[in-house]
């Protein structure tokens, strides 16, 4: 086996890893994650999960990053082909609401947030940096839409940014306890009229 081959196989190992911790973790949150059981459940042997990530500590933080690809891909990516202004930051947001069908189980980066938000460390500094960069990107999508005259020129682009978390937390709650369905039609509507807030006056 040339050495290329085994890096490949090794990453693809890795990634399996990966998408099996990134189930549990969904349910159980990343402290439910431990290597023994994920060992089992990947039909390895606890030195050769180990030998892929280093610590239990590691694995957390690849399994909170693969989280945070998943999100973007699933809510960022597609919204960049809508024009610049509001059809991409509505689209960004629907997206959003949307999120919380796919991550059956519950959304890891929010149940992180909640897990480490007063555990200072690694896990969340890593935390508080995917939530830094997130909120950067809907400020950048905010400022675009300021740009293109759909939002009036005194929107606060960091304020409006904690709105649209602050209604994506809602729906994500709701979509869990009352239906996912019902959850996104209030969200919706309610992100309809805080856009409607922000149009200009003139």
């Amino acid at each position: 086996m040339s050495a290329l081959t085994a890096t490949s196989k090794g990453a693809a190992t890795r990634d399996s890893i990966i998408d099996r911790a990134y189930d549990i973790a969904c349910s159980a949150g990343l402290e439910g994650l431990s290597i023994g059981p994920l060992a089992l459940a990947v039909g390895m042997s606890k030195s050769g999960v180990f030998a892929h990530f280093g610590s239990r500590e590691e694995l957390q933080l690849a399994v909170l990053d693969a989280a945070g690809d998943r999100f973007v891909a699933h809510v960022l990516l597609p919204a960049l082909k809508q024009p610049r202004g509001l059809p991409r930051l509505r689209a960004i947001g629907q997206a959003w609401f949307d999120w919380a069908r796919q991550s059956e189980g519950g959304c890891l980066l929010l149940s992180a947030a909640s897990e480490y938000d007063d555990r200072p460390g690694a896990l969340r500094d890593r935390v508080v940096g995917h939530q830094q960069r997130w909120r950067q990107e809907l400020g950048r999508a905010i400022q675009l839409a300021i740009d293109t005259g759909e939002l009036d020129t005194a929107t606060d682009p960091v304020q409006l940014a904690f709105e649209i978390y602050a209604l994506a937390l809602g729906v994500h709650h709701d979509a869990g306890l009352f239906g996912f369905d019902l959850a996104v039609a209030r969200g919706r509507r309610a992100l309809d009229r805080l856009f409607r807030s922000y149009f200009p006056t003139r």
